[in-house]
């Protein structure tokens, strides 16, 4: 969509951003949708031993709560238990097995609570990431962490799902998880007792021990083959005693035995055990010790470039590595790595949990960080962040450069950035979203590491996909590190830079006395650097702030002192998009023909520069001007000239909304019938992309007799989400758009 005013550097990149695409995973069925649903669990373990009493504990829980006859609550079961005992094997197990009676689908989610990186996943991150998978489209998605978590309960009400919240740290990480429904079950793993949820939420914990010492010996026999482990059933038992009952140390185990065949097992088992006789002085005599052991046991088996593979994998910031940042990392060939990862995941000390990208558990991870601090050089560990960061802000930069064309680019941190990679839209899209966690980490790690262009640098890239995916709160938080950065290397352009879009973050968020903090900081350092086209940013972030305040003559201002930057330096594109925020601006003030003319204006030049974006806003603007004026034959045909224009440029927002403001006009003139054609084609598509303009257009629809609603400036039922903006805004069919605040900022003066 675009929109008439105020119109922020989002709104100026749209033309180059692709659609979103369709979702594999809808739950939202709206009429004449279809419903798929989420089956998020990742397999469970092929061999799994034992656990039978918990499982059947598990299945008492969910059993007594189906029999119940009373208004039900909320069925949440915890599993707690020590690193390494098998907490989330036996979850995946049991969310398996019983997943058929969950017919809305099941959720997962890993909140890596005890990560050894020290950050657990934020809980609105983890609502953030449902309520993507459960189909919601970005522009649709509220901006505050309570609205976020409001929705996903909303999405999840009278379903009945089977949720998964795995590694979790606390009770608070939990709660804003929890949804509503009394018919879904919510699945928990942790090594802390979470009592608070057994206290205030009723939640069944269920504490999970070490494996009796039959089940272990079954598990390794299960992994070493059973045949073997009948000819030499005392080695088994002692490599068993050994791994102290641990699924994860017998699994690590297994995996080292069952790759040397022609090894008697006594040998193995007297090798194991002295490895753990080394370690014992290390050790504080819990069970993970075994673990430790069992660690330093295998990794002495690995081939040199493997275990050099997984030092340096433990210095990785991010949740999983992909093959070719692990190529990277290590300054390997591919074909090495390839050999390198598959030794390690054979090994069972990474898991390929996605095609050619792979994760640690949490322990191994702690293990491999503190063998490469204990075996690498502290130069090479620093040469190898390096050169993972470069490949970071390499490839963002790419997709950036795919995605954004006309957002200000800057230079690379190193001066050899590598091979560039060959990426399409659609590539980039999927790019930035796969690593964008591991991008959101490498950010914070550059910083505490020093690499401080690095991590001013990765937020500049990644903004505006943040923004197009409605990550709000991660935008400014990175965008912070990215200032503090930048402010340590006395990086004017990049100071200047992070400014701005920390201004623009704070505005999404309607924090408007932090932007304009921030775009005045970032209009001086511009200014400073003799960057004129980004100082016209900055001030026409200003004048969006102004106008959004309904301050229009200072909105005017603003916007007049930018237009002459622009002109002054001939960037067309940028002067016609001020011209139709200028004209908002008018319209604002009831001035509708100076608001048309201001359009026109754009209109030439988005023609000359053959952009059907801003020919389809500047469209909008006169069709709406001539609507407040009650002219409904000029109206609707600057809507069919808008439409068009939208349709050539691919999007979709902003087609259905001209159907929709079609049909308005229709119907204001008195000629529901013809009004209705506009209206189904604008549902239809509102219904595809699951916007919630849908709902404005569903009640023209279900009640044509009713007066129209856009013939003025107040829009449909005066507060409801559609009209959140004056008139300068456009009427827009969704929760982009914002309602006016109360006039209580003040807008700061500059001398212009």
């Amino acid at each position: 969509m675009g929109s008439l005013a105020m119109s922020d550097e989002s709104t100026q990149d749209s033309p180059d951003t692709p659609g979103t695409g369709t979702r594999a995973t809808r739950v939202l069925k709206s009429p004449g949708g279809y419903l798929d649903v989420p089956r998020q669990l990742p397999p469970g373990v092929p061999d799994f031993t034992g656990r039978a009493g918990t499982l059947d504990v598990l299945t008492r829980i969910l059993d007594d709560a189906s029999a119940s006859t009373a208004p039900g609550s909320l069925v949440i079961a915890a599993i707690s238990g020590t690193a390494g005992v098998g907490k989330t094997a036996l979850a995946l197990r049991w969310a398996h097995q019983v997943s058929y009676r969950f017919p809305d689908g099941q959720l997962h989610v890993n909140l890596r609570g005890f990560d050894p990186s020290g950050v657990p996943v934020p809980p609105a991150d983890a609502v953030r990431g449902f309520i993507d998978t459960l189909g919601v489209p970005p522009e649709s998605v509220p901006r505050g962490a309570d609205a976020q978590t409001g929705l996903y309960r909303g999405l999840l009400a009278d379903k009945r799902m089977l949720i998964v919240l795995d590694n979790a740290r606390d009770e608070q990480q939990v709660r804003p998880l929890l949804p509503a429904s009394s018919g879904s079950l919510v699945l928990i793993t942790s090594r802390n007792q979470l009592t608070g949820l057994a206290v205030s939420e009723g939640a069944r914990v269920i504490p999970l021990d070490t494996l009796a010492p039959g089940e272990a010996v079954r598990m390794l026999a299960s992994r070493v083959g059973a045949d073997r482990a009948a000819k030499e059933p005392g080695p088994v038992s002692e490599i068993s005693r050994l791994c102290a009952g641990l699924p994860l140390a017998l699994s690590v185990a297994g995996a080292r035995v069952a790759a040397r065949p022609r090894f008697p097992l006594s040998a193995l088992a007297a090798e194991l055990r002295d490895t753990a006789g080394l370690l014992d002085a290390l050790d504080s005599g819990d069970p993970q010790a075994s673990v430790q052991a069992v660690f330093s046991w295998s990794c002495r088996q690995l081939s040199p470039g493997a275990a050099r593979m997984f030092r340096l994998m433990g210095l990785h910031p991010g949740p999983d590595i992909s093959a070719a940042a692990a190529a990277v990392l290590a300054d390997t060939s591919p074909a090495d790595t390839r050999d390198q990862l598959r030794e390690l995941t054979r090994d069972c000390l990474i898991t390929e949990h996605q095609p050619a990208r792979y994760v640690f558990h949490d322990l191994l991870r702690a293990y491999a960080s503190r063998q490469g601090r204990d075996v690498e050089e502290a130069s090479e560990l620093t040469a190898a962040l390096g050169r993972v960061l470069d490949h970071y802000v390499r490839d963002a930069r790419t997709a950036a450069v795919l995605l954004y064309p006309s957002r200000e680019m800057v230079a690379f941190a190193r001066q050899d950035p590598g091979e560039i990679p060959v990426m399409d839209r659609d590539r980039a899209l999927a790019w930035l979203e796969a690593e964008r966690p591991n991008l959101i980490a490498s950010v914070a790690r550059a910083a505490e590491a020093g690499f401080d262009r690095h991590a001013w640098q990765l937020p500049w890239f990644l903004s505006a996909h943040l923004a197009r995916r409605g990550y709000w709160n991660e935008r400014v938080s990175l965008l912070r590190t990215a200032l503090a950065s930048a402010t340590r290397l006395e990086d004017l352009a990049g100071q200047a830079i992070s400014n701005r879009l920390l201004a623009t973050a704070y505005a999404d968020l309607d924090e408007h006395d932090q932007a304009l903090g921030h775009y005045e900081a970032s209009a001086r350092l511009y200014q400073q650097a003799g960057n004129r086209v980004g100082e016209a940013k900055a001030w026409q972030g200003i004048a969006n702030i102004a106008g959004r305040k309904g301050r229009y003559a200072d909105a005017l201002g603003y916007f007049d002192y930018v237009l002459r930057i622009q002109r002054e330096l001939g960037h067309k594109a940028g002067e016609a998009q001020t011209l139709i925020s200028m004209g908002g601006a008018h319209g604002g003030r009831g001035e509708m023909r100076q608001a048309q003319e201001l359009c026109r204006r754009a209109l030439a030049l988005a023609a000359e520069l053959g952009n059907p974006y801003i020919e389809a806003r500047a469209w909008h603007g006169i069709a709406f001007a001539d609507q407040a004026l009650r002219d409904f034959v000029q109206a609707a045909d600057g809507f069919r000239q808008a439409l068009g224009a939208a349709r050539e440029a691919g999007d979709r927002v902003h087609e259905a909304d001209m159907l929709a403001h079609l049909g308005d006009a229709y119907h204001a003139h008195g000629d529901p019938s013809r009004a209705w054609g506009p209206w189904s084609q604008a549902l239809a598509i509102f219904n595809e992309i699951q916007h919630p303009g849908a709902d404005h257009v569903r009640a023209q629809l279900t009640s044509p007799g009713s007066p129209s609603t856009t013939t003025s400036g107040d829009g449909p039922s005066g507060d409801g989400p559609s009209r959140r903006l004056p008139w300068c805004a456009m009427i827009r069919y969704g929760p982009q758009a914002r309602k006016p605040a109360s006039d209580t900022i003040q807008l700061r003066r500059i001398d212009l």
